[in-house]
């Protein structure tokens, strides 16, 4: 009883010393790891409003150019050194007319009438629950948000990969604007949303590894897109089937001020092939939260070969999902590794992966839950 009295007694300046060191160490915690990710991001904003301002100042030089020139090229197109492409001017594309006959025998064209462009983007929350009443109708989707069409054979069939943790609210969102674009498209696809549960440290490329692996156990896919959920395209001509893999979709994000911030920028919504996912070895695992598995993937991507295609105009632009989650956690020790891609590109991936999931089909979706700690990726030192 006597001990326990003198515990009691702590003095005020005891408690406030406390309270001071306690402060103190949260606000260095803040300042090494959340804030130079905000920080960077408003940086960007400022020096993209210079960027935009340059290219602007480009693009009107670029089309006096070319009505000066119209008359006066010798290859027929309105470029006067005979390149029929453009940075900074989306190329007309030849779609198909709206009474084009399809055959349920042949492929499905890869330009489809249905595909008009832009797309209205409704960032208004809603349910699940009315997601499946307003697709649940006419829209045939099968459990696992399986959908394949039937008025012509699926040229590709896609699964898209969705890491998650306390997004509720956007997948809704999500799923109201990918499922119409899909069919419009006219591919086979499936959605596969891995869940990260517990407390560790988000690891949002190991997420992409176990939600191949699952989605190879189901069928056999030709492309896997790899898409955050918070990510909503913009254009329907955004093709997300195989033709051009490797691709950076998310090429003009409006959070970025649709400028892209730098020229290996790979994140956001991006696809392979499954050979080329193979052959790449995957997603690195070491990377345990915010920033650089996608620098890592990009460097991954070429060492083994290959050149990134992007979608070209404005086809590529992505609104992101307002939400409170700015403060993610950066991973300081990306640098280190970055420095190491091609040493641990055939350690660290699909090969040395451990996993345990608890698996549930939805009808929109596959959930796959996971714990994820970083004694599931062993890597030998390299």
């Amino acid at each position: 009883m006597l001990l326990l009295r003198r515990l009691l007694r702590v003095s005020n300046r005891s408690i406030f010393a406390f309270i001071f060191f306690f402060s103190l160490s949260s606000s260095c915690l803040y300042f090494i790891y959340v804030a130079p990710g905000i920080a960077n991001t408003y940086l960007f904003m400022v020096q993209a409003q210079g960027i935009m301002l340059r290219d602007n100042v480009r693009t009107i030089g670029h089309m006096i150019r070319l009505y000066t020139n119209k008359n006066s090229t010798l290859n027929g197109t309105d470029y006067p050194e005979g390149t029929n492409t453009s940075d900074l001017i989306a190329q007309p594309t030849m779609y198909l007319p709206e009474n084009f006959s399809f055959s349920p025998d042949h492929l499905c064209p890869e330009k489809l009438p249905f595909m008009r462009g832009p797309i209205d983007i409704n960032m208004s929350e809603i349910s699940l629950e009315e997601i499946h009443q307003s697709f649940a109708k006419n829209m045939n989707i099968k459990a696992g948000g399986h959908w394949t069409p039937t008025d012509c054979k699926p040229k590709w069939k896609v699964a898209v990969l969705i890491p998650f943790r306390n997004r509720h609210e956007h997948l809704p969102i999500f799923f109201r604007h990918l499922i119409p674009m899909l069919q419009s498209q006219r591919l086979e696809f499936a959605f596969y949303v891995i869940e990260q549960a517990g407390t560790q440290t988000f690891n949002r490329a190991m997420l992409f590894n176990v939600g191949f692996k699952e989605a190879m156990k189901d069928r056999k896919w030709d492309c896997v897109i790899f898409h955050d959920v918070d990510h909503i395209p913009e254009n329907d001509r955004n093709y997300y089937g195989c033709g051009e893999m490797p691709r950076h979709f998310a090429a003009k994000l409006d959070k970025y001020m649709y400028i892209l911030p730098y020229n290996e920028f790979f994140g956001g919504v991006s696809g392979l092939t499954v050979e080329q996912f193979r052959k790449i070895n995957g997603f690195p695992n070491a990377f345990w939260g915010w920033g650089g598995e996608d620098d890592d993937l990009w460097n991954r991507v070429h060492y083994a070969g290959y050149n990134v295609s992007r979608p070209e105009g404005n086809i590529g632009k992505y609104k992101s999902i307002p939400h409170h989650h700015r403060g993610e956690v950066q991973f300081l020790g990306r640098y280190k590794l970055l420095r190491y891609s091609k040493e641990r590109q055939h350690l660290d991936g699909l090969n040395n992966l451990i996993y345990a999931p608890n698996i549930h089909v939805n009808r929109l979706y596959k959930n796959i839950t996971v714990h994820l700690v970083p004694e599931l990726a062993p890597v030998r030192d390299y």
